[in-house]
């Protein structure tokens, strides 16, 4: 039931990417319903706080439609490469949740590797460990030739989901 309903969101998307870009339809039209649902961007958005006096640079979570876009997830304290996973993918689960998904409705992550010869079989082995549902999500593994966004960072995340 679980691979079902992220396949019927996966292609709903792809059928919504296509005629957002140049009319195109994947495997045929586009629902009206499904149209309407992507006109809006961030239906959900709320500004927290007082208005920042500069503009924030990201989003950690973007609602298009039925689709979210969890914004790349890091720990920037000292730790080992199991810790910062652990903490990306609570944080990550935690914007979820606040979203209306969860952990059983991310369709992609994409994850970013400090050292990838001497981390992605720890990470895996935390990664392995949360509840995905019947399937797994697609996922993207590299190293980041600069870096990551922080010195202490092991590990960045970041996922796409529907709700």
């Amino acid at each position: 039931m679980e691979m079902q309903s992220r396949r019927s969101v996966l292609k709903d998307a792809i059928r919504a990417a296509a005629a957002a870009f140049g009319g195109i339809m994947v495997a045929g039209k586009a629902s009206a319903q499904t149209a309407g649902r992507l006109e809006k961007r961030n239906p959900n958005a709320k500004p927290a706080g007082p208005k920042p006096a500069t503009p924030p640079i990201y989003t950690d979570v973007v609602a298009y439609g039925n689709l979210l876009f969890v914004a790349g997830k890091s720990q920037h304290l000292e730790g080992t490469i199991e810790e910062h996973t652990k903490f990306v993918l609570d944080t990550m689960e935690k914007n979820l949740i606040a979203s209306g998904s969860s952990m059983r409705k991310v369709l992609k992550v994409n994850v970013y590797l400090k050292n990838i010869e001497s981390d992605i079989e720890k990470m895996n082995s935390v990664y392995r460990q949360r509840d995905w549902g019947d399937m797994p999500p697609a996922r993207t593994t590299t190293s980041t030739a600069g870096g990551l966004p922080s010195p202490a960072a092991l590990v960045m995340m970041d996922c796409i989901a529907y709700v």
